[in-house]
C-alpha cells in the first residue's frame, strides 16, 4: 500500500445499523491489498488524542468474525462528537495527531461519518499538507439523515427508513383498531427523507401516515391543525409523521421554542431525547380540536442501531463504500476525498462509488428536493416513493378484513 503500509481507521457521530459494514469493508480491502497493519481508534479522533486505539487484526482473525462485523450494528470502535480545533488555535493538538501518525507508521487515514465528520477528514487532510506529512485523508459517508451533498443516499438511511416504516405499519394498524390521532416524531435534523419514509408504510387507501410534516417547509400550527380536522372528518382517525426539525417560518425549530435544548460540539442542537415536541402538538389537538383520544410517541435513538429489521441493500452499500475507499487511496490517484454514492438513470435500480473532494462535503447539509413533497407541504410525492423504496428492502405486506 505504498511507502506508508498502516492504516488508521475511526467511526464517529450517531452510531446505524450499517456502520460496521463499512469498517468491515475498510479492514478486509486493506487487508487484501497488503496493509501491515490496520489501527482503529477508539472513540474517533477524540480517542486519537486520548492515546486509545487498537489493532484490528488482534481482534478480527477470519471471514467469518469480518462478516459478523459487517452484520453487527453500531459502532464497533465507539464513537464521538468531537470538533477539532482551527488550524490557527490550537497547534499542540495537531502536533500530538502527527505525532501519534509517525509512531504506528501511518500512511492513510479513513473516517466514517456524516458532515461533521467529513469536516474533521477535511482538517486532518489540510493539516498534514501544512506539516508535509506524507498522509491521505478519506471520508466514508455514514448518516441516517441522508444528507450529505454529492451522495444519492448515505449508508444508515436504508434501515433506518425500514424501521420508520415499519414501525408505522404497526402504529397505523393499532390506529384502525382503535382510532384518534397518532404522532411520531421522527429524528433526521434539517432533512425531512427519514420523516419521509414513513409513507412506504402504506398499503391501502386509507393507510397512514395522513399527514407528513418535514423541515423543508415552514410550520404553520394553524394549519396543522386544519390538516388533522380534515383527516378525521375523512377517515375517522388520523396517524402523523413529525420530524423533529420542523421550523417556523424564520427557519427556527419547534422544539427549540419549548426551551431545554443542548448543542454538541459542532454546534449542532439536540432535536432528539425527549417527547416534548409530541407531547406539545398532542395538547393543541386535545385543546383545538376537543379529540379526546390523541397519543404521541418520539422514536428517539432507537431508529439508528436496531438489530431486527435491516436494509441489505444498506448493507450492501455499506460495505462498498468502505471497500471503495481503500481501492481509491491505494490507487493514488486521489491523496483525499469523500466516498459518493451516485444512482445511474435507469428503472433498474443500479449505483456506481466515486470520489469527490471533501470541501464538497464537509460541513454541508442536502436537504429534501421540492419534487419529493406535495404542493400542500403535508405528505410526500410519488417520486419519492420511487427514490425511497430500492433502499429499504421489500417491506411485509399488510392484510386488512375490513
Amino acid at each position: 500500500m505504498g511507502e506508508l503500509k498502516n492504516v488508521i481507521v475511526g467511526q464517529s457521530g450517531g452510531p446505524t445499523a450499517v456502520i460496521n459494514s463499512s469498517l468491515a469493508g475498510v479492514f478486509r480491502t486493506a487487508k487484501m491489498n497488503g496493509a501491515e497493519n490496520i489501527y482503529g481508534m477508539r472513540y474517533g479522533i477524540q480517542g486519537l488524542l486520548e492515546e486509545k486505539y487498537v489493532n484490528m487484526s488482534d481482534y478480527i482473525k477470519s471471514e467469518l468474525e469480518i462478516e459478523l462485523l459487517k452484520r453487527t450494528p453500531s459502532s464497533y470502535l465507539g464513537s464521538c462528537r468531537y470538533k477539532l480545533p482551527g488550524i490557527h488555535e490550537d497547534k499542540e493538538v495537531y502536533e500530538k495527531i502527527f505525532k501519534r501518525f509517525e509512531e504506528f507508521n501511518i500512511g492513510y487515514f479513513i473516517y466514517i461519518g456524516g458532515n461533521d465528520s467529513a469536516e474533521t477528514a477535511h482538517i486532518v487532510s489540510q493539516m498534514a499538507k501544512k506539516h508535509k506529512f506524507p498522509l491521505k485523508c478519506f471520508h466514508i459517508p455514514k448518516t441516517i439523515d441522508n444528507d450529505l451533498r454529492c451522495n444519492d443516499h448515505t449508508p444508515g438511511y436504508g434501515s433506518a427508513a425500514r424501521y420508520v416504516a415499519m414501525a408505522f405499519m404497526g402504529d397505523n394498524l393499532d390506529n384502525v383498531a382503535l382510532g384518534g390521532v397518532k404522532i411520531n416524531i421522527v429524528m433526521g435534523r434539517h432533512a425531512g427523507f427519514l420523516t419521509a419514509a414513513s409513507a412506504l408504510a402504506r398499503q391501502h387507501d386509507d393507510d397512514g401516515p395522513h399527514l407528513v410534516y418535514l423541515p423543508e417547509v415552514a410550520f404553520s400550527m394553524d394549519k396543522f391543525l386544519k390538516d388533522v380536522a380534515a383527516v378525521m372528518k375523512k377517515f375517522g382517525r388520523c396517524v402523523v409523521a413529525v420530524s423533529e426539525g420542523i421550523a417556523d417560518k424564520s427557519g427556527k425549530p419547534i422544539a427549540t421554542l419549548l426551551g431545554g435544548t443542548e448543542k454538541d460540539s459542532h454546534g449542532n442542537v439536540q432535536l432528539s431525547g425527549t417527547g416534548a415536541l409530541g407531547d406539545m402538538l398532542a395538547r393543541e389537538i386535545k385543546a383545538k380540536l376537543g379529540i379526546k383520544r390523541v397519543r404521541a410517541d418520539t422514536f428517539g435513538y432507537i431508529q439508528r442501531s436496531f438489530p431486527g429489521v435491516p436494509s441489505y441493500p444498506d448493507r450492501a452499500d455499506a460495505f462498498a463504500v468502505g471497500e471503495t475507499a481503500v481501492k481509491v487511496a491505494v490507487g493514488g490517484k486521489f491523496d483525499s476525498g469523500s466516498i459518493a454514492i451516485v444512482r445511474l438513470a435507469g428503472k433498474k435500480y443500479k449505483v456506481k462509488y466515486e470520489c469527490v473532494p471533501l470541501k464538497d462535503v464537509a460541513g454541508k447539509t442536502k436537504t429534501m428536493p421540492r419534487c419529493f413533497i406535495n404542493r400542500a407541504g403535508n405528505n410526500v410525492t410519488q417520486a419519492f416513493i420511487d427514490y425511497a423504496t430500492p433502499l429499504v428492502g421489500e417491506l411485509p405486506k399488510m392484510e386488512r378484513l375490513i
